[in-house]
């Protein structure tokens, strides 16, 4: 009896120190997880500044690319103001420059320069001063005609499209060729570089193929198949878009990254010679071999104005029209030589100018408003201010 009486006060004392290790345990346990609630409020609350502070960043960009593509009049004293240009209806023809022999099918300014850059048919690539009339470069290496040329946005590259069915990348400041892009397997008849990187182009040629390329490795990213030739195509100002014109008439727009298409709408009863985009990324220009001029809006691709005239006839399948540096003109050449000017506003012409002896190819404006510069069948660049 007296073992047993020991035996019972033991088990009476580890049970009391077992509850009392129960007691203290869930005590732990009860701070640790107090401890962890506080820690997952901290980590809550600092994802919540980080992503404030994310959102101000992205609402503090939108607002700078907004004031740097600004379509309405703005103040001088504010951020983006020097972006902002207005172009004049030009009247006389400052400078005729016999620049290439056999045609001059393509002419592009430097961004907000008044530099320009040709090519043509003999195959060069020429740079000139528009104030003077000058050539101030030539570039060479293009083993075919030049159907189309681009610069990319920091002025650091030249890009052709060549009839020999390759593209061919320039160091402007060099002169020396940096990529032969090839793959396409006709003639490239249309190029654009990305406005938003200068990492990006785009090509199409006659092989019914658009392809994305990587300017900087210098090999194809995507290709995207259609059973309609490309005559013309401009990438969107956020680069996630490709603008392009076919033979069949139609306007298309293509996801760059999928390839997928995304929208499309019969801008033209016949093929779509020309697509460029305005200064402000909101509306598309297009041109068609019916004669007709259309601009719309790349958000719902609804017209918002068609340019036309008995006198203005389109010469060619890469007939390039242009829209002038405030989004206020639109310009188009013509088969008799004429250069036609239309209001955006009103949709009214509001200038001829006379000076080409042969079929207009392509008219571009520059970024800083002035001056226009028209290319000829006969290979002849005119200036206008």
């Amino acid at each position: 009896m007296a073992e047993h009486q020991d035996l019972k006060a033991q088990l009476e004392a580890m049970t009391l120190r077992a509850n009392n290790a129960e007691a203290e345990n869930k005590t732990l346990v009860d701070r640790w997880m107090l401890l962890k609630m506080q820690d997952a409020e901290r980590l809550n609350e600092a994802n919540a500044l980080y992503g404030d502070m994310l959102d101000k960043v992205k609402a503090a960009s939108i607002e700078k690319l907004a004031r740097q593509q600004v379509d309405g009049v703005v103040r001088q004293s504010e951020d983006g103001a020097e972006f902002y240009v207005e172009s004049s209806i030009p009247s006389t023809c400052k400078q005729r420059i016999p620049a290439h022999d056999g045609g001059c099918a393509s002419i592009v300014f430097e961004y907000n320069s008044s530099k320009l850059i040709s090519g043509g048919q003999d195959r060069a690539i020429k740079m000139w001063d528009t104030t003077s009339g000058s050539l101030t470069n030539s570039l060479y290496g293009c083993l075919g005609s030049v159907l189309d040329l681009s610069v990319t946005h920091d002025n650091k590259f030249i890009i052709a499209a060549s009839s020999s069915n390759n593209l061919y990348v320039w160091d402007a400041n060099s002169g020396r060729i940096r990529h032969t892009l090839t793959g396409h397997m006709d003639k490239v008849c249309a190029v654009d570089v990305s406005k938003f990187s200068s990492r990006h182009v785009v090509s199409a040629a006659y092989d019914r193929t658009i392809k994305v390329w990587d300017l900087q490795k210098g090999y194809c990213n995507n290709t995207i198949i259609f059973h309609s030739n490309c005559n013309s195509l401009a990438f969107s100002m956020d680069a996630l878009t490709i603008c392009s014109g076919h033979v069949d008439g139609n306007l298309r727009l293509w996801d760059v990254q999928t390839g997928k298409l995304l929208s499309e709408v019969a801008a033209h009863s016949q093929a779509v010679t020309s697509v460029s985009l305005s200064r402000n990324g909101n509306m598309i220009l297009t041109s068609g071999r019916d004669n007709l001029h259309n601009l719309f809006d790349i958000r719902t691709l609804e017209i918002c104005g068609t340019f036309r005239s008995n006198a203005n006839r389109v010469a060619s399948n890469w007939s390039r029209s242009c829209i002038s540096a405030d989004d206020g003109y639109v310009t188009a050449g013509s088969v008799d030589g004429s250069v036609h000017i239309w209001s955006v506003s009103n949709g009214k012409m509001v200038s001829t100018l006379k000076e080409h002896t042969s079929s207009v190819l392509c008219c571009s404006w520059s970024g800083l408003g002035n001056p226009l510069a028209t290319s000829d069948k006969s290979g002849t660049v005119c200036i206008w201010s």
